[in-house]
């Protein structure tokens, strides 16, 4: 019995995608009727025709898309491949996130699978290129909802994959680095050739009778030349000195200060070494060409390696939290990177000053010595900074540095392993404190999501705009339950920064989340509890 589809994702501007397809046949007919006129494809027609035969397979491709599913599992069609996948393989159904920023005004959002193999399919539909798309939330929520009738969902909450989460992958982060290390090490590679090459200029005396014609290129050769004109351009684009009867040559590269500061009929004399022209002078005016320093290549090297710091950072942070849910949002890598600008206030002066031997005295082997236990020292800090806590870690930590006991717990119910998290503060709140936290909902007392700050201390607690008691407004606690403390998942969004904790909070029935800094999170859902008390 065939399968009848229960939705079925379709591309958006289906005709105008067919229109395109024509055009593309069209291009490429008239580029094979220009290549059998003429046999080759260098000529202007054949090249329109080649772009809109490109353009036609692109379009084909997004015609031809198809996503399918019904009670059997999920078919996915594209222009080259075919497959279908059992619901009973399927572990979870997960939204992409790509190009998200913190606005969320503009991303791309597509549907991926979770296989209980370990691999991963991403769907060619549906797609949405905005946080706010009915039709694809519509036809997500359809798979989601064939799943849990047809499979076994590991997870019922909604899996949200972005550039934050352990489950966006470290490939391209490792390549990055291995990229960046790569440039730097045929970058050092180069610091003896250029040193070898300054020495050789500075070196350099001019040509005598006696020079042979093998040892002219080591020596200096002076020519004279007139200039017939200039053309003096913007300073990031090259600027020209042409010379009368183009003797010795026709033109010359020069820096736009140089094409403003000689004039036409100035007699010059231009030096040649190892068949460059170096130096221009005559007139009262000079010009002289840009020698590659060993320092500049060494710094250069050195700041390449530096820069492959941070995407290994980043992958080493993916690798740390790889047995983490892969919607859990992972911690940032700034710390990595500030140990690495700690690094380069010792490393980079050491290039400079020093690009061939950097080890050759003992105060330059302490100087390095010294760098490095800096550099370890300012690693290990960042190493303890991106420690992944979890909620109960967070509240343990901070039940130490205080007075133990609680005198009870209100409103709290599924917290498993927080340990007093909710009840009956130690100590009072001393004056009014404003802390760092967002209701990531709207609700009456959050409208419009304005809210920027919890005020706690003089009263009841209220959500304020900023630090301040301005427009605040009075948070309803006897409406409020805790339901539960995590961590930041993808789906919380990129305005939650990277080590906020979640509270998953009840509202009469309504599920809303608060967000905040682990500790603050602990003292306000303290101060809630309290409150209701």
């Amino acid at each position: 019995m065939k399968n009848v589809p229960e939705v079925t994702c379709r591309p958006l501007l289906e005709r105008s995608s067919w229109f395109f397809v024509a055009l593309g046949a069209a291009g490429a007919c008239l580029a094979a009727v220009r290549l059998a006129d003429r046999g080759t494809l260098l000529d202007a027609a054949a090249a329109v025709g080649l772009f809109l035969a490109l353009a036609g397979v692109l379009s084909l491709h997004h015609v031809t898309a198809r996503v399918s599913a019904d009670a059997y599992g999920v078919h996915a069609r594209t222009l080259l491949r075919r497959r279908s996948v059992a619901w009973g393989d399927i572990a979870d159904v997960r939204v992409l996130l790509r190009h998200a920023n913190t606005s969320r005004a503009h991303e791309t959002r597509r549907v991926g699978l979770a296989l209980r193999d370990g691999h991963r399919l991403l769907l060619p539909l549906p797609r949405s290129w905005s946080s706010d798309d009915p039709d694809f939330d519509a036809q997500l929520d359809t798979l989601r909802a064939l799943h849990r009738r047809h499979g076994r969902p590991e997870s019922s909450d909604l899996t949200v994959i972005s550039h934050r989460t352990a489950g966006a992958g470290r490939a391209g982060a490792v390549a990055l680095c291995a990229l960046l290390l790569a440039s730097a090490a045929v970058t050092a590679w180069f610091v003896s050739p250029a040193a070898a090459e300054e020495q050789a200029w500075r070196r350099a005396t001019p040509c005598t009778v006696r020079s042979t014609d093998t040892g002219r290129d080591d020596c200096l050769t002076t020519v004279p030349a007139v200039i017939a004109r200039t053309d003096a351009n913007q300073p990031k684009q090259r600027s020209w000195l042409y010379f009368t009867d183009s003797r010795p040559l026709a033109r010359l590269a020069v820096s736009s200060e140089a094409a403003e500061d000689f004039r036409p009929g100035d007699h010059v004399r231009l030096t040649v070494w190892r068949g460059r022209v170096m130096k221009v002078t005559g007139a009262g005016r000079s010009w002289h060409e840009h020698i590659t320093t060993p320092r500049s290549v060494a710094v250069v090297a050195a700041l390449l390696a530096l820069a492959a710091g941070y995407p290994g950072a980043k992958a080493l942070l993916h690798l740390r939290g790889r047995r983490l849910p892969d919607d859990e949002v992972l911690p940032s890598a700034l710390p990595f990177a500030g140990a690495l600008a700690g690094t380069a206030m010792w490393l980079l002066p050491l290039c400079f000053l020093h690009p061939t031997d950097p080890l050759s005295s003992p105060a330059q082997i302490t100087w390095a010595a010294t760098g490095t236990l800096l550099t370890l020292a300012l690693l290990t800090a960042a190493w303890r900074a991106t420690r992944i806590r979890t909620p109960a870690e967070a509240a343990s930590g901070r039940a130490e540095g205080e007075t133990a006991g609680v005198a009870g717990v209100a409103g709290v119910a599924g917290v498993a392993g927080v340990v007093g998290v909710v009840g009956v503060p130690e100590r009072p709140e001393e004056g009014e404190v404003f802390l760092s936290a967002r209701f990531l909902e709207p609700t009456d007392f959050n409208p419009y999501g304005f809210g920027t700050h919890i005020a706690l201390g003089d009263g009841a607690p209220a959500v304020t705009p900023g630090p301040g008691s301005f427009a605040a407004k009075r948070i309803p606690v006897e409406r409020l339950t805790v339901r539960n403390v995590r961590r930041a998942r993808g789906s919380d969004g990129d305005i939650v920064p990277r080590s906020w904790h979640i509270a998953e909070l009840d509202d009469a029935g309504t599920p809303i989340r608060l967000a905040a800094a682990p500790a603050d999170l602990t003292r306000i859902i303290r101060a809630l509890g309290s409150a209701r008390t």
